[in-house]
């Protein structure tokens, strides 16, 4: 069981959370009638700062955080494919986000999905994007769940049985109520405290534990004792693993919905560069989590088997005083709150733009689609709650794996939708389709990793995405040879590569 120091400190994180998410309705301005873009971008009026934190928070997930130390724990070397994941991220970042969130502004987007539409004129296109980000979101908002109840099993604040449910619900009751009310403002503003915390405890942790394990040499040899040695280094037939999932991962993080949300909240794609500039400090962040990895097998944790995610919190368990601990295990709670938050808004987002006003009620008022938005948003986290507690965690774990896949098949249409109109749409969507199928088929087949088998191994999703385009292409050509029309460009953008400068609006605050 957890010690009251501790136990304190935990809670003093998360009502410091709750206190900041109950302040997000003092920074919503009073004189705007509702709209989704309020309630859903904060108005596109986030800064430098502030976009910032949102968008550090929302990629670098409390999943992130203890699945990536788990894998060092449990494969060593390989698990680090996250870093150049998360660096690559950053020049692609800095070209699409800035230019998607130039064109969005422009014309009123408010997800992916709106830009494919106006992009192509084609309906059937913008559906599939949309309910493929949907449907890729969904598992990730379960796995912020899990990783919430594995650290706190893990350092004993969660208690087990009925009680521990009535913690994660209560824990989600407040974020939920906090999105509904102020939407993205709730998550952005509790985004700083997630800044703080994991910055400051990470550093802390990383410090003693370097302390009580006699420094870094002798960290990475114990690891790599415990290991068997060549563990902790890449054996040639990794290596094709290592680099296919490394970029293919780079290129679908950025095609999901909460990370274009966050993105499109930003008041200028100025403001989106300098963000992506300043984005490998939370890459710093992730490499010393992947560090706590090796340093829990130096310092003989034993993980339960099947729980390698908890080697980190059962090694700051172990290590830490009580308070730290304490501010530990609530920087990596919070640490789920806003990606959560985000990934739910993003979700009714799609859903309501794309699905409900495209389909359902054409004309339904700014009023009704915000109210609809919220009660889809709060849909999503309840369906999570539920998926958590109904289901096996491996089987979140399975769907997240193939929602990666999935979001990457929508590349062809969004990113290099960017930067050409030449790709028809029914070509797009057969690509879209073969993209899919193969995709899901390696990933089952191997018996749900997302590594093909044979004596190279690459990434599912990488291969999929090489069908996609190839079919996207082919077919573009055969449709143009057959004279079939495609619909009126609507984004007026240029085909080369190069982002008209606005001046800068919004406020620097949420």
């Amino acid at each position: 069981m957890a010690d009251s120091a501790m136990t304190a400190t935990f809670l003093a994180v998360i009502g410091g959370a709750s206190l900041l998410a109950v302040t997000a309705r003092r920074l919503r301005p009073n004189d705007r009638l509702p709209s989704l873009e309020g309630w859903a971008l904060a108005d596109r009026s986030l800064g430098p700062v502030w976009s910032w934190l949102l968008l550090g928070g929302t990629i670098f997930t409390a999943y992130t955080f203890t699945a990536v130390p788990g894998l060092a724990y449990g494969n060593g070397g390989a698990a680090f494919f996250a870093v150049p994941y998360t660096v690559i991220v950053c020049p692609i970042a800095f070209v699409l986000l800035s230019r998607l969130g130039e064109v969005a502004r422009r014309h009123g987007y408010i997800t992916a999905a709106d830009f494919v539409r106006g992009r192509y004129d084609s309906a059937p296109l913008a559906l599939v994007v949309a309910l493929t980000g949907i449907l890729a979101t969904m598992p990730y908002l379960a796995l912020q769940l899990l990783g919430i109840r594995a650290v706190l099993t893990a350092g004993g604040v969660y208690p087990r049985g009925a009680s521990g449910d009535l913690v994660m619900v209560a824990l989600f009751a407040g974020l939920a109520v906090a999105t509904y009310r102020h939407g993205l403002r709730a998550p952005t503003v509790i985004s700083a405290l997630k800044a703080v915390a994991v910055f400051v405890s990470l550093t802390a942790v990383t410090w003693l534990v370097l302390e009580r394990l006699g420094g870094p040499g002798a960290v990475f040899d114990g690891a790599a004792e415990r290991l068997g040695g060549p563990a902790l280094l890449l054996s040639p037939d990794q290596q094709p693993a290592y680099a296919t999932l490394a970029l293919g991962s780079a290129l679908a993080l950025l095609m999901y919905p909460h990370v274009l949300t966050a993105a499109f909240a930003a008041d200028s794609p100025r403001t989106l560069r300098k963000v992506a500039v300043a984005l490998p400090a939370w890459t710093g962040l992730l490499a010393l989590f992947g560090f706590l990895g090796i340093a829990a097998l130096a310092a003989g944790v034993r993980a339960p088997e099947g729980g390698a995610e908890t080697a980190v919190p059962m090694l700051v368990d172990r290590l830490m005083p009580g308070p730290l601990a304490g501010l530990v295990f609530g920087a990596i709670t919070v640490g789920a709150l806003v990606p959560a938050a985000v990934m739910s808004i993003a979700a009714a987002t799609c859903f309501v733009r794309n699905v409900y006003v495209e389909y359902v009620h054409p004309t339904a008022t700014p009023k009704r689609q915000v109210r609809i938005a919220k009660a889809v948003s709060l849909t999503a986290k309840v369906g999570a709650v539920a998926f958590v507690f109904g289901l096996r965690d491996q089987d979140a774990i399975n769907l997240q794996l193939l929602g990666g896949v999935w979001i990457l098949q929508i590349f062809p249409a969004v990113a290099v939708g960017l930067f050409t109109g030449r790709l028809h749409p029914r070509a797009l969507l057969a690509g879209w389709a073969a993209g899919m199928l193969t995709g899901t088929f390696l990933v089952v087949r191997e018996g749900f990793s997302s590594l093909g088998g044979g004596p190279f191994q690459i990434y599912a999703g990488l291969v999929a995405l090489v069908l996609n385009l190839t079919v996207a292409l082919a077919g573009t050509a055969a449709l143009e040879r057959l004279g079939v029309p495609r619909g009126a460009d609507l984004t007026d953008l240029p085909s080369r590569l190069t982002v008209r400068r606005r001046p800068e609006t919004g406020a620097n605050n949420p």
